[in-house]
C-alpha cells in the first residue's frame, strides 16, 4: 500500500485533530485534548505559525502526522521539537512512522538544527524500540516538567 508524505494544509486540521484524539486515547488521557480545529488552523497557518506539520496520506486519507516546532538550546543552538508523531492504529507497521520521522530529520537538517528532541512514554516499548533503532538516545534520567494552564494561573496569583 502506497502513501505520500507532504506538508499539512489548513484544510487537513480536522483530520489532524482526529489523530491527536486517537493518540490521547492510546496514552490513556482521552479527555486531555483541549485544542480545537480553529486553534490548529490559527496557530499553524497564521502570520507567525507556531508549528509545522507533515502528513501521511493513503488513498486521499490522512493516516499519520508529525507536528514540529522550533526551539533553542543554550548548549547547542537551534533545535527542533517533535511534539507528536502519530500513525493511525490501522496503519501502524506500514512504514508511515519511519517516513514521517525521515521527513522531520531531513527538515531539521535542511534548516540547520543541532538537535531534534521529543518525549516518549516509558511504557510505550514499541515506540522506544522504534526510536532506538533509528539512532535516538532515550534519556531515561531526565524528567519532563509541565505547568498546565491551572498551575500557571495559580503561580501567577502568588507573585
Amino acid at each position: 500500500m502506497g502513501f505520500k508524505i507532504r506538508n499539512a494544509k489548513k484544510s487537513d486540521m480536522p483530520h489532524i485533530l482526529n489523530l491527536i484524539k486517537e493518540l490521547a486515547v492510546f496514552e490513556k488521557e482521552p479527555e486531555a485534548v483541549e485544542v480545537s480545529v480553529s486553534d490548529l488552523e490559527k496557530d499553524g497557518f497564521g502570520k507567525n505559525p507556531a508549528f509545522h506539520c507533515f502528513v501521511a496520506e493513503v488513498n486521499g486519507k490522512i493516516e499519520g502526522m508529525a507536528l514540529i516546532y522550533n526551539r533553542y538550546s543554550t548548549w547547542k543552538g537551534k533545535a527542533l521539537h517533535l511534539e507528536d508523531l502519530i500513525v493511525s492504529e490501522t496503519m501502524r507497521g506500514s512504514g508511515i512512522g519511519t517516513a514521517l520521522l525521515d521527513e522531520v530529520v531531513k527538515y531539521g537538517h535542511q534548516i540547520g538544527v543541532k538537535r531534534i528532541t521529543w518525549e516518549v512514554l516509558n511504557w510505550n516499548e514499541p515506540a522506544i524500540i522504534f526510536y532506538e533503532k533509528k539512532g535516538a538516545n532515550i534519556m531515561r534520567e531526565w524528567n519532563v516538567v509541565h505547568l498546565n494552564e491551572h498551575a500557571i494561573k495559580n503561580y501567577i496569583s502568588k507573585l
